[in-house]
């Protein structure tokens, strides 16, 4: 018997192998029979704009054309998408997984059933195949086109850029042009065409997966994104739109949205006629009545909105598929309605447990292959973007036979459960599964993620690498310090592809080539460094002008001459900082030979740029001059008001806020210090014969005049933040911030008591001396155990006396105490600052206060009393500090970085690091991975902040550097590449390239600060301090 020949299908334009089958089945559960008899063709338009027809039974119920169509397509994750058509009314509705086909369908010959996203993620690095975040981005481009996805000039040009990308490849002009005349992804496309040339410049040597993850990291943040408008009015009349997402029911005016229900606030959805109610549950603080009735075009419209409603809360909020009704006896009232497939925790899980071979498949518009990878680390040098490092078991056997396509071969199939088709019953009022869903919810049992700067949610732990993610298991490339244990308990909030060492964006020749395309010069990468740091900086600026501020404004907690002090003299300073930051990058742009200007040389300069902007600083000097004030101001506001105390405390809890909120405040004054760096790294650089050292040498001398002006209140407001900082972190204390009292050094020593050593976290200020220890409570804190009062203070080496290494005795006038540091170095740093401590506190007037404290005064105001009365036993025992951070931010803070590290650092230190911020690119690579991922990386606070791109709001994973080592890899490592430096610490160790012998040394220099803080050679005092 000869073997049947098998036909090239349809699926082959996607790549689609033949389909072992996927079952959805819960175990023990049977697939309903498929059922025979006349077949029908349906014709199916894919989200690349092509038509395939697939013949299935006619009473099959809707889920075998959705099997079918998935797994042409051999779509694992197909549980976010579904088949929309048009009914014989002409209302787009989808179709019924439960319910027959031809029920639903009456014409299928005159009908073109569309295939599109159905379920939009909160985000899309829940999305674990490359082959669904390509179908997404089709859906993007798609809503574009059609003007359902409405955005702003610069977004909507910004996202066809990345379409570009993914389609044609890298950036050449007359190219882009052609390509863009032929094909119009928006209505009015041409006048955004010069600006869509601009942004697709910025993305030579991105892949199409990583075009496509960019374009959907854009598409989730805007407004309108997964958004469909059903047309409704309210009581009044009001003309609105109603739309459902993932995280409940929206209410918009025209695009623009004016309110949102929570899917938690929501008790029950039901419909009556055309009237979609939705009742709420009881709440003191809401204005809203129990239940909200809006008024829809006909009773079809209203109950289509009420199903797509009914399966969102089921998709994103339940753990399982609800189970069918039981049938009534008699007569039944309401809806027979239910949701059927698997829920997003499910598709979440059977990803992570499954197992699917890395298949290649073809993008239809792109001249570019793509492979499409899940969990096995790639080895090929020109994998996508990163996949998260979880392998997908096989799928189970038994899967149900597949309708037939036409022209083609019956492929295996995949079921999910269902059970059989039912018909909605008629009567006046169905309900929704909402009213009763709260008890199988994820959420309902569980406190929602909180966002923190990178360190593990709710954990206490301090994470080498530390992740934001939302649900899912802590990927292998997390590495938790080695002398800790995660916290199991608690989840990552937010596993990111980009963070894990499965696979490298990019290859090594092509980043080669790409270097060879740019200048060599050194000041090339010296005026690089203005445009990279300008760029965080103005990401910094905008956490007080948009994010902060967008916060305060929703809520009357911060009373308006603060508002005043704030923002007015911040809103300046990025709207002059985004015009800096454009004309810099202009330049940069001539430079790299982007047109004809660096033939002449005209361009290859920044001395004029920076000597024009820092002229024009000067006009801004008044604001810099308010910032200090509104510092004092915010924090006196805080300490009179538990309010803004919570405001705030919460606004820290954001992801966007990466650094402690007041460290914000400071950034204008930092920013000057690194403007005078940079010129003079330049007029190093240049000779005076150099046609841009004299515009180099005039702007360093306006800089350094500002930076004359505010220096004595920089050091003063560096000082008084980093107070209150560490009052945060300090639970025992009354009044840590008085005048006169500078920080000095914080760190790690044993302290011998009759126990033997014990680990005590050590404050020196410049009167007294504090030990604490790491409290128990739920947030983190250190609990002070005793303090010494430095005047009078002696302080020997008492090694050989208790024959402990590194020993110190520290004898105070009522108290001595015996300290061990970790090395010799750690003890000489302690013994240099403790004896200029003791000698400031010789010369000073005045004993010292009383420290400790047992109650402290509450200066509330008396409206928020009751709030107060709510705090736990250890909060009203610390003082009310500003800003005061709970569990989720509290365990990757400098103090419990130097616990966990066992080291120190002393204010120095930390002004060194406020002169040593940089970011730009680097590609890294782990000990044990093969391919260099490029990442957008910010140094700042001790501390390495990843991002995906430059455009990122928040950083999605940190590495603190105390403690780290910083080398060159030797030839054992076979790490056969320049410019690369290793940090390394017990046994983690990362690898990072840089682009230029330059920003290579740039990066040695500012991490080696952060590694390794040297011994002073001189001593700071009240009023001499260090100079900048």
């Amino acid at each position: 018997m000869g073997e049947i020949e098998q036909k090239p299908s349809p699926g082959s334009r996607l790549g689609a192998p033949e389909n072992s089958g996927v079952s959805t089945l819960e175990h023990g559960q049977k697939l309903p029979p498929t059922p025979s008899g006349k077949l029908m063709s349906i014709k199916i338009q894919m989200l690349d704009d092509t038509q395939e027809a697939f013949e299935v039974p006619q009473r099959a119920p809707g889920k075998v054309l959705l099997d079918a169509v998935c797994n042409h397509l051999n779509l694992v994750e197909g549980d976010y998408f579904g088949l929309e058509f048009p009914d014989h009314k002409k209302i787009t509705v989808w179709l019924d997984l439960l319910k027959p086909i031809v029920k639903q369908i009456r014409r299928p010959k005159h009908v073109v059933v569309k295939f599109v996203v159905k379920f939009f993620p909160p985000d899309h690095t829940q999305l674990q195949e490359e082959l669904t975040r390509y179908l997404f981005a089709l859906q993007v481009k798609q809503d574009l086109a059609q003007g359902r996805l409405t955005c702003n000039d610069t977004s909507a040009a910004l996202l066809i850029s990345h379409i570009v990308q993914s389609e044609i490849g890298d950036f050449d002009e007359a190219s882009d042009r052609e390509h863009l005349a032929k094909n119009k992804y928006i209505p009015q496309q041409d006048a955004l065409e010069d600006k869509i040339v601009e942004f697709h410049h910025n993305h030579i040597g991105q892949t199409p997966a990583e075009s496509d993850f960019q374009l959907l990291e854009i598409a989730r943040r805007l407004e309108m994104y997964g958004i469909r408008l059903h047309p409704a009015k309210d009581r009044e009349g009001t003309k609105i739109n109603l739309a459902v997402a993932n995280t409940g029911i929206l209410v918009f005016q025209g695009f623009t949205k004016i309110n949102a229900f929570n899917w938690a606030k929501v008790r029950k959805l039901s419909f009556k006629r055309k009237r979609f109610l939705i009742k709420l549950r009881p709440d003191a603080n809401s204005s809203y009545q129990d239940t909200l009735e809006f008024l829809m075009a006909s009773r079809d419209f209203c109950k289509s909105f009420w199903k797509i409603c009914v399966e969102h809360h089921a998709f994103f909020r339940l753990f399982e598929e609800p189970k069918p009704k039981p049938k009534p006896v008699l007569f039944s009232r309401g809806s027979s309605f239910r949701f059927s497939g698997r829920t997003q925790k499910q598709v979440l899980d059977y990803v992570k447990e499954g197992g699917h071979k890395k298949v290649q498949f073809e993008r239809k518009h792109s001249k570019i292959q793509s492979i499409r990878s899940l969990a096995t680390p790639p080895t090929e040098p020109n994998s996508e973007v990163p996949k998260q490092a979880q392998q997908r078991a096989s799928p189970p056997p038994g899967a149900a036979p597949e309708p037939r396509r036409r022209g083609g071969r019956s492929p295996a199939g995949s079921g999910k459960a269902a059970g059989a088709p039912r018909a909605p019953a008629e009567e006046e009022e169905e309900d929704g599964a909402a009213a009763n869903a709260e008890d199988r919810s994820p959420q309902s049992k569980a406190q929602p993620p909180q966002p923190s700067t990178g360190s593990l949610t709710g954990s206490p732990h301090l994470s080498e690498l530390s992740i934001n993610s939302q649900g899912g298991a802590v990927p292998a490339s997390v590495i938790l310090s080695p002398n800790l244990s995660p916290d199991t308990k608690q989840s990552s909030p937010l596993v990111s592809p980009l963070l894990n060492d499965q696979a490298c964006p990019r290859t090594d020749d092509e980043e080669e080539g790409r270097r060879k395309r740019f200048p060599t010069d050194k000041a090339y990468f010296i005026a690089k460094e203005v445009s990279t740091t300008e760029r965080t900086y103005l990401k910094d600026l905008e956490v007080i002008t948009s994010w902060f501020q967008s916060t305060v404004s929703k809520e009357d907690a911060m009373p308006e001459a603060l508002k005043s002090l704030i923002f007015p003299n911040f809103e300046p300073l990025h709207k002059f900082h985004t015009s800096f930051l454009k004309e810099t990058e202009q330049r940069l742009a001539l430079w790299e030979g982007r047109s004809n200007a660096h033939i002449r040389g005209d361009y290859q300069r920044i001395g004029d740029v920076l000597l024009k902007n820092i002229q024009g600083m000067k006009q801004l000097a008044a604001h810099l001059w308010k910032h200090s004030e509104a510092l004092e101001a915010l924090e006196t506001g805080i300490r009179s008001s538990r309010r803004l105390e919570n405001l705030c405390r919460d606004f820290e809890l954001q992801k966007v806020c990466y650094l402690p909120l007041n460290t914000f405040l400071l950034r204008p004054l930092h920013r000057l210090m690194h403007y005078k760096q940079v010129l003079e790294r330049l007029c190093k650089h240049h000779p005076p014969s150099h046609p841009d050292f004299r515009d180099c040498r005039a702007a360093l001398a306006e800089i350094t005049e500002m930076v004359a002006q505010l220096h004595g209140t920089m050091i003063k407001m560096e000082n008084f933040q980093k107070l209150h900082e560490l009052k945060k972190d300090l639970i025992g204390i009354d009044n840590l911030v008085i005048p006169g009292r500078e920080f000095i050094r914080l760190g790690s020593l044993s302290k011998l008591s009759g126990k033997g050593l014990q680990q005590r976290m050590f404050f020196l200020f410049n009167d007294v001396l504090l030990y604490t220890s790491r409290g128990l409570t739920a947030s983190n804190q250190f609990k002070v155990h005793g303090q010494l009062p430095l005047y009078g203070m002696t302080i020997e080496e008492s090694e050989d006396e208790w024959g402990v290494p590194h020993c110190l005795t520290l004898r105070g006038q009522r108290q001595s105490i015996i300290v061990a540091a970790s090395s010799r170095s750690e003890m000489e740093k302690w013994v240099e600052d403790i004896q200029m401590a003791i000698d400031l506190a010789e010369k000073s007037s005045g004993p010292t206060p009383e420290f400790l404290a047992s109650s402290p005064p509450d200066n509330k105001s008396p409206d928020e009393a009751t709030v107060a009365d709510q705090e736990s036993e250890d909060d009203l025992s610390a003082s009310r500090t500003s800003l005061e951070r709970q569990a989720p931010h509290r365990g990757n803070t400098m103090v419990h970085v130097c616990w966990h590290r066992n080291t120190s650092v002393s204010m120095v230190d930390f002004s060194v690091a406020v002169e040593n911020q940089l970011s730009g690119n680097l590609l890294r690579k782990f000990k044990n991975s093969n391919g260099w991922q490029k990442l957008w990386v910010v140094f700042t606070n001790f501390c390495l902040f990843f991002y995906k791109s430059h455009q990122d709001n928040h950083p999605l994973a940190s590495l603190p550097l105390l403690g780290y080592s910083l080398t060159i890899p030797s030839e054992s490592e076979d790490i056969h590449k320049d410019y690369v430096f290793k940090l390394h610490f017990k046994s983690h160790v990362y690898y990072f390239r840089a682009e230029s012998e330059y920003t290579f040394e740039r990066w040695m220099e500012v991490i080696r600060s952060a590694t390794s803080s040297a011994s002073r050679t001189h001593i700071l005092s009240h009023k001499e301090s260090h100079v900048y």
